[in-house]
């Protein structure tokens, strides 16, 4: 069995990190799916989604050590072409990737204690994302 839902929220711009865990539990329980998997699939290319610890400290790390990978102010071959100031928000969400897929055990996430899932805005500008959950088993 397949059950789709979709969630759709707005984010204020670059580095704005949200934590979506109990959305894609909910969806999970609508399913009533108890083996299988959740794939939570981001739609665009400058928003990236994962697990991490959902904390002050680490909310802040992630998007600095981004930064410093793939720094804002370097010059980039997207800025040839687009000039809207953005290649390195492209390239961090493609390091990161669009999608997770999370197991399924006796209807629940299986997560670990201190993993939570989110979604990180890597655009510079303020969006509406809406990210696709497809719960499939049996």
């Amino acid at each position: 069995m397949t059950f789709q839902k979709s969630i759709t929220f707005s984010t204020s711009g670059q580095h704005d990190i949200h934590e979506i865990t109990n959305q894609v539990s909910e969806a999970v329980l609508e399913s009533g799916i108890k083996t299988g998997i959740a794939h939570i699939f981001n739609i665009g290319s400058t928003g990236a989604v994962g697990t991490i610890e959902y904390e002050p400290g680490l909310k802040r790390d992630l998007p600095e050590i981004l930064d410093k990978l793939i720094p804002p102010s370097r010059k980039y071959g997207h800025e040839q072409t687009w000039h809207d100031g953005n290649a390195h928000s492209h390239l961090q969400a493609t390091l990161l990737g669009p999608s997770l897929t999370v197991p399924i055990q006796n209807g629940k996430l299986e997560l670990g204690t201190w993993q939570q899932i989110f979604h990180l805005e890597c655009d510079i500008k303020p969006r509406t994302r809406k990210l696709i959950i497809t719960v499939t088993g049996e």
